[in-house]
């Protein structure tokens, strides 16, 4: 049997409050997050790092003083290394802290990979997350010279495994919040400017896929539910409506909300502070009766089997998610 590699991308996330600003020049200073040249990408990477610095060290501070993405990834690369089973090592690649890209080229080039399958943690594609990802792989398994037959798994918003965990959640919180009303579900998923979605970026209609397929396998077709997008940065036109918004809708309204994150499938900042801080303290200003806040998929079985699946066949999870929008999620393939 060949070696197979398979490795899980995600962005990664500061190991202390001292690496929160090289962590934030990192994030900024990709090309995907701000399109301009060199040299103007990094003079404003590294002035928009050290403005935000402050305020985002004091919210790692909020969860322990660093970022806990590492922790939960590796967990999720162990579980699925045990569903592979023999022939297969699971491996972790970050996009803007350790284990940089680079890092894990030579960790696959070491082990005497015959394969690859590549698969980023983020469900719905989008030219920030996925592709990003996916060309600094390629760009440094060039440079390190790691010829291997290599398949990329794009995306995934509607992988059976994905759906299901999501679903078990979304009922666990419904019950909870149906003590106190008829529920509203907020899937709540990372937000991004306009301008990104306006030049083709399908990330919006796959969030809309996943929250689709997650309402039909919960078995409730009369949910009160909508998606709403958090984590809304800078002046820029982001995409909506805003979390924020919805929670103000639904404090309106005096309907209990329960809050899923979906476009996140493990916890971070954006989870743990965002949300479960707050959100919760916002959504008790505003009198909505219950806050319930879904956890992330993480290491379920269900998501973890699902992702087994997807290196099983990788192309079939990409003809699915590009068949149903139409088009491929890899578009615009040129630098």
């Amino acid at each position: 049997m060949g070696k197979t590699a398979v490795v899980l991308f995600n962005m990664g996330g500061p190991d202390s409050l001292e690496a929160v600003e090289p962590f934030l020049f990192n994030l900024f200073n990709d090309k995907a997050i701000i399109g301009a040249p060199w040299p103007i990408r990094p003079l404003l990477a590294k002035l928009i790092s050290s403005r935000r610095a402050p305020v985002a060290k004091e919210i790692y501070r909020q969860i322990g003083g660093a970022s806990p993405i590492l922790r939960e990834t590796k967990a999720q690369a162990s579980a699925l290394e045990f569903a592979l089973g023999e022939g297969f090592k699971v491996f972790v690649a970050m996009r803007y802290w350790h284990p940089f890209t680079a890092e894990t080229v030579a960790a696959v080039k070491a082990w005497g990979a015959d394969r690859v399958v590549l698969l980023p943690l983020y469900p719905q594609f989008s030219t920030t997350t996925n592709r990003s990802s996916l060309r600094a792989w390629a760009a440094q398994a060039a440079k390190a010279k790691l010829n291997l037959p290599t398949e990329s798994i794009c995306c995934y918003p509607a992988q059976a495994g994905l759906i299901a965990a999501m679903a078990e959640l979304v009922r666990a919180g419904l019950s909870k919040a149906s003590a106190h009303g008829r529920p509203r579900v907020l899937f709540s998923a990372h937000g991004l400017p306009q301008g990104v979605v306006d030049r083709g970026d399908p990330y919006p209609m796959h969030v809309e896929m996943t929250a689709r397929a997650v309402v039909s396998a919960s078995g409730l077709d009369d949910l009160d539910w909508g998606v709403c997008y958090q984590s809304r940065v800078g002046p820029l036109k982001w995409i909506g409506p805003a979390t924020e918004d919805e929670l103000a809708r639904a404090g309106a309204d005096k309907v209990p909300v329960v809050v899923v994150p979906i476009a996140f499938v493990s916890e971070h900042s954006e989870t743990l502070v965002e949300l479960d801080i707050e959100y919760r303290h916002r959504a008790g200003s505003l009198g909505i009766p219950a806050y319930i806040r879904v956890p992330t998929v993480s290491a379920h079985p269900a998501f973890i089997e699902g992702l087994a699946e997807l290196v099983r066949n990788p192309a079939q999870a990409h003809g699915r998610a590009c068949s149903a929008i139409g088009r491929s999620c890899l578009w615009k393939e040129e630098p």
